[in-house]
Order: C-alpha cells, then structure tokens, then sequence
C-alpha cells in the first residue's frame, strides 16, 4: 500500500467514526455509556477475531506474550478514549464532542516526540494548527462555558493520541494489525462490562431499544473503521495519520446537522475548507518536497 492509498483508508476511517458520533449520543436515550462500549467491544471482537486466526495462520506462528502484552496496552489506551468519549455525549453535544475529540491531532506528534523522539515532517505542525483553527471556526468561532462532558472530550483526545501513536508503533513492529485490532477490541469490551456491571443497571429491553446503534457501532464504526486504522498506519506516520483521522470532526458535524439537527454557522464552512487544504497540504507537501536520488549519470 502507498502512502497515499494509506491516508485514503485512514479517511475513510474517519468518516464512518463521524457517522458513529451520532449513533453513540442516540443510543444514550436506552442504554448506559459503559454498557454501549462494552457491547459495541464484544461485537467488534467477534467480528475481527476470525480474520486475526487467519492471519495467525497465513504467519505461521501466533502472537508471542510481548506482542500481547503491546495489544493489551493499547486495548487499555482504547477503553480510556471510547469511555470518556461516550460518558462525555451524557451532557455534551455530538458538535462539540466531535470537535474536542480532535485536539488529538496536537497530542499525537508532541507524544511521538516525548516516546520516540521521532520529530515529524515540519509541515505537520502547521498543518495542526490549521486543523485546531478549522475545528474552532466549525463551531461557530466561540465555544460556551464548558461542560464536563466537554471536559470529558478533551481527556479522551488525549487517550485516542496515545492510542493511535502506540498502534502505530506495534503493528509497525509485529505486523499482525488483526491480532492487534481483536485484542484490543477485547481489553476495552471487559474493562467496560465489569464497570457497567457494578455501576449500570441492565435490561433486555434497554439493549433492544439500543441494537441498531450498538451494531453499527459495534460493526462499522468498530469493527471496519478500527482495522482500517491500524492498517492504514502500517504506511504512514502517526501525525500524519492523525490528521487524516481528525477530520472525523467535519463528518460528525456534518451528519448532526442531518440527523440531530445541529447547526453549522457560516464559520462553519470555512472551517471546513481549511480543514481539507490542511489534509491536502499534509499529503502532498512532503511528497513535493522529497529529496530524489541523482541518477547515475548526474553522480557520475
């Protein structure tokens, strides 16, 4: 896969966890946060887990204890960003959740730089900054007094940083993003059911009134988008693809404007073209500017 085709499906991803946003807020008209999570977990473990045997098999060898103990890392990393995310839809929209939630894309090169001391392509950084001042204008230029589910957002885009910088890392260095994806699916589903079990009450009829959107969650949103994430990291850099991924908060917006009736201000729209000449600058100012072999006859 090339680097462009990579950040293509990390787009991708990042669409269908926008169209997610507002299946996860729904949902909390019948069901607890913990409860969604843990469930929307379990089906995406489910789902995944035949393709991570396969892969096991096409490799001829299963993960070793390191490699789990780096899945089951994430897996923690995960349920840290999907829970506070989602107790955080209690008291906030699904516009600002999707906004707040993409301040990772400041958090992920300031973490592979403090972990790996890997410093990105410069033009990441103003490519950040560009998509934090689209973020800002897509809300209208002003935020209210926030919420502790605002608050609650901005401690998830951390966790979603540490969450994409370490799946990047580990399926760069073990190439099982299947196993990878299955066990962290995992980790978060029973972290999140042994909490719901003690703090949330249950019934057949809260997750029945919940099972459309915990399957599309469960499935799309977790299930594809999720494997589609680490795939797409294994061919390109983790601010890179943090960009990509941010601008789930454009899709976000975009479907609670037609689904939830939330508005987008004239702002908005602006917001929105800078967004997308930030991921077109981030695309394609570094392939313009690499430096190319001299050929033999120019060395000569």
């Amino acid at each position: 896969m090339t680097r462009v085709q990579a950040n293509l499906v990390l787009l991708l991803a990042a669409a269908i966890w926008g169209g997610g946003f507002v299946a996860q807020s729904s949902a909390m008209a019948s069901i607890g946060p913990f409860w969604f999570v843990g469930l929307r977990f379990a089906i995406a473990t489910i789902a995944v887990l035949p393709f991570a045997l396969l892969e096991n098999r096409s490799l001829k060898a299963a993960p070793t204890t390191g490699n789990m103990r780096s899945f089951a890392i994430v897996g923690l990393a995960l349920f840290g960003g999907a829970t506070t995310q989602q107790v955080g839809l209690l008291t906030t929209t699904v516009t600002n959740s999707s906004f707040l939630t993409g301040l990772y894309v400041i958090f992920v090169p300031v973490i592979a730089v403090v972990l790996y001391r890997r410093h990105p392509h410069w033009i990441v950084w103003p490519c950040a900054l560009m998509m934090l001042g689209g973020i800002f204008l897509l809300s209208g230029g002003a935020f209210a007094a926030l919420t502790q589910g605002d608050i609650l957002s901005i401690i998830c885009a951390f966790f979603w940083a540490i969450q994409i910088t370490l799946a990047g890392r580990f399926v760069s260095e073990t190439g099982r993003p299947l196993a990878l994806s299955c066990t962290q699916f995992a980790v978060c589903s029973l972290l999140s059911c042994i909490i719901a079990l003690v703090y949330e009450p249950i019934s057949m009829a809260a997750i029945t009134g919940s099972l459309a959107e915990i399957f599309y969650v469960g499935l799309v949103s977790s299930g594809l988008a999720f494997v589609l994430q680490v795939i797409g990291q294994r061919y390109t850099t983790a601010p890179q693809a943090a960009i990509f991924l941010s601008s789930e908060a454009l899709f976000g917006a975009l479907l609670a404007s037609i689904f939830l009736n939330e508005t987008i201000s004239g702002a908005g729209y602006v917001g929105c073209l800078i967004i997308f000449v930030a991921i077109l600058m981030v695309e394609l100012i570094p392939e313009l500017t690499k430096k190319r072999p001299k050929s033999m006859a120019g060395a000569a």
